[in-house]
Order: structure tokens, then sequence, then C-alpha cells
């Protein structure tokens, strides 16, 4: 194990936290109730926030599969966490040019960010059995849902702070601080990210003699095998099935909570503050249950991260205080990064080492696909019934389902599955004649 490769991996989780810190969580979606949607009223503007979020992951969705088995076969994994990191960063620091009412601009700079955001993530995942061998790998996965506690939560302080006192920075107002902020996350992002953009190189292609169009054609050709390939890994897809439901719980709470705080009339500060907590509860949180999840088994860590977070939708549900909100902070910080840590060292021990970018981007398309409907229900309850409690009691179903399928989850078949499935049964097509891609 290259352990500076694996530091410089660790270190992206720093830099790309503060987005999802910062901006999807604290920041963006108070102001875009305030600013961004201005006149909207605050019902409305949590629902179009909850819509824009699912436009987002559909794009990724979209791409996500094709990138993931181009990464694959040409070997470029590094190369595109690059181009996809630099895509959220201009998208995150164009958030302070919005304008009152602008929240369609806001919008479309969320689904940009978005993209860049997730899309990275998906060639960041699928590095990890690259750098780490199986018996380590929830140890360092968790580790990096720790460090990425940690510097998002560094940041958040900092921008806390330059809300509440933008006197202390030279800003005028708190708007102004709010805008520096969404700045300061696209320069924290682009500074952390030159560790593993320099020490993680690019792995040698598994098709030479190919131009682009023939690694685009060599990429669909395994998209179109691993769709009918997948059953050869029942547990697997077991294991993703399981995903695409409990996920979308975490990421609709992730994404929505702020704002249904705000809508329950709790202050921007107490939310803030709050998630705040998240973070630095989070960092010692992710770090035991990765090393609980090797002494006593992954798959039991994971369901009982689970069952805390049906005890944290009942308890939303009947959230009327900050202080409840504190008290829910907490609970999350928990168990979120260590049930996200999990799934991430689970799925990869569940995947044939020479597939993960294809098999990572088959898991981004189908949970990014199902993770629409998490904010999407949400927001269409919150607006129709003019109540957001009960699109908040609706993940019930979401983590009971992905709870269920887990209980019928058999790690031990799965990982004899993916030692037996190193090669693909359709192998890439022949070269194509043309220039060779530099």
């Amino acid at each position: 194990m290259n352990k500076s490769a694996v530091r410089a991996w660790l270190m992206y989780d720093w830099a790309n936290s503060a987005y999802a810190t910062t901006v999807l969580a604290a920041v963006l979606p108070i102001f875009y109730s305030s600013v961004a949607a201005k006149g909207l009223g605050e019902n409305t503007a949590a629902s179009y926030l909850a819509y824009t979020h699912a436009v987002g992951m559909a794009l990724v969705a979209l791409v996500s599969p094709l990138l993931g088995a181009i990464s694959d076969v040409s070997g470029r994994k590094t190369s595109f966490l690059t181009v996809f990191a630099l895509l959220g960063i201009v998208s995150t620091m164009g958030f302070a040019l919005v304008g009152e009412g602008d929240w369609l601009l806001a919008s479309s700079l969320l689904v940009l960010s978005t993209l860049g955001f997730a899309g990275s993530l998906t060639f960041y995942d699928s590095m990890l059995p690259d750098l780490v061998p199986s018996g380590k790998r929830d140890d360092i996965s968790a580790k990096g849902y720790a460090l990425g506690y940690v510097g998002g939560g560094v940041l958040l302080a900092v921008n806390l702070l330059m809300i509440q006192q933008p006197q202390l920075f030279g800003m005028k107002d708190t708007l102004m601080g709010t805008r520096a902020s969404f700045v300061s996350v696209g320069l924290w992002w682009l500074i952390f990210s030159i560790p593993v953009i320099r020490r993680v190189p690019n792995l040698p292609r598994q098709l030479t003699g190919l131009n682009a169009g023939g690694y685009v054609r060599a990429a669909g050709r395994r998209i179109v095998g691993s769709y009918r390939d997948i059953r050869r890994y029942p547990q697997l897809v077991r294991l993703i099935a399981a995903f695409w439901f409990y996920n979308d719980g975490i990421n609709t709470i992730i994404l929505m909570a702020t704002i249904y705080g705000t809508t329950l009339g709790i202050g921007s500060s107490d939310l803030i503050l709050a998630l705040l907590i998240t973070q630095f509860v989070g960092f010692p949180s992710t770090l035991l249950l990765g090393k609980t999840a090797e002494r006593f088994g992954a798959k039991k860590m994971l369901l009982i991260s689970l069952f805390v977070y049906l005890l944290i939708v009942l308890l939303g549900f009947g959230m009327t205080s900050a202080t409840h909100f504190y008290i829910l902070a907490v609970m999350v910080g928990l168990v979120q990064g260590g049930s996200q840590s999990i799934s991430r060292s689970l799925l990869s021990d569940l995947m044939p080492a020479k597939r993960t970018g294809e098999l990572f981007g088959f898991v981004n398309i189908t949970s990014k696909f199902s993770s629409i409907f998490g904010p999407f229900v949400f927001g269409l309850v919150g607006q129709l019934t003019g109540n957001p409690r009960l699109g908040i009691l609706s993940l019930l179903l979401f983590f009971g389902l992905g709870i269920a399928i887990v209980l019928k989850l058999d790690v031990n078949r799965g990982k004899q599955d993916a030692l037996h499935g190193e090669e693909p049964p359709n192998p890439a097509p022949l070269p194509v004649h043309g220039t060779v891609e530099a």
C-alpha cells in the first residue's frame, strides 16, 4: 500500500467536504430561501430547492456510468476527478454573483456544482480498492469521512464568523459575508485537491491503441455488459438496492435539514451552529464506527446506524425548537459519516477489482436516479399539504426498505463472487484505427 498516495486520497475528503457542509447543508439553503428565492414564499422556496437537487442528481446519474467505464479502460481516474472537481469549484464560487430573486441562476449553479461534486466522487470512491487492500478499507474509508468532517467543520466555523461577524473580515454586512463564504469554499476545495491530483497517478490503460471514440465505444460495451452481467454478483445487487433506499433518506436529510428548520421558524444562527456541531461529533464517531466495523462486521454496524436514522426521522417529525434541532444534529453526527464510509468500503469489497470505476458508475446512476425521489417527495408533499413535517415522515419508508434488504445480505458470499469475476464476460472491442490518445 502506497501510504503517500493514500494520504493524498484522504485529503480529497477534507477538500470537498467544505462544499457538502457550507453549501449543501448550511449556508446555501438559507441563502436560497432568503435571497435567491425572495418573494416566492418559504414553502415554495423549499420545494424549488428540492426540485433543483433532483435535477442535479439526475444529470449525475446520466453521465456517471459512461465516465466511470471510460476511466477504467483508459486508467484516467485522477484526470476525470480533476475535471469534475474544477467544474464544482467554479460553479460554487459563482453563487457569490446571485442576487435577490435570482433563483433560476442559483438553481443552475447548484445543478452544475452538484454535477462537479458528485461526479468527482464517482472517481474518488473507485480509487479506494486501487489504493487499499480489502482488509483495511473499512478503516481507511472511515478516516476519509472523518477528515471530511474536520475539514468541513473548520471552514464552516470560519464561514459562520464571516456571516455573523462580517466586520471582523472587513465586510459591511451578513450578505457580503455569505457571498464571501461561497468563494472561500471554492478556494478551499481547490487548494486541498492538489495532493490527490499530484500524488495519485492515473493507472495503466486496460486497453491501448484506441482513440477517444474507441474508448467511448469500449466503455459503452462495458456498460451494456455490466447491466447484463451484474446478476453474477447477487450480493452486490442486494447491497446496491438497499443503498438506493437508505442513501436516498440520508441525502434528503443532509440536503433539506436546514431549510426544513427554517420553515419551522428556527433561526439561521442556530441552524448553522447545529450543523457545525454535527461535523465535530462526526469526526470521532466515524473513526469509531470504522474500527468497530473491522471488529464486529460492517453489515452489523451499518444496520445499527440505519436504525438510529429511523429514530432521527421520528424525532424530526416532532421537532419544535432549536434545542430539538441541536439534539438531532448530534444524533446525525454519530451515524452519518460511519454509515456512508461503511457503505463505500462494503461496495468496493463486493466488486471485481478491475471494474470498480464501471461498477461505481453503475452505483451512481442507479443511486442518483433513486435519490431523485427523496427530495422530490419531500418537496411535493410539503407543497401539496403546506406541511413540511409530512415530507420528512415519508423518509421512514426509505430507511425501512433499506434495512429490510441489508438484513438479507451475505457479505462473505459476495466477496467470493467478486474474486471469481475479475474479468468482464465481454471484453472490449477490437482496437479502432485512428490517432492514439496521448
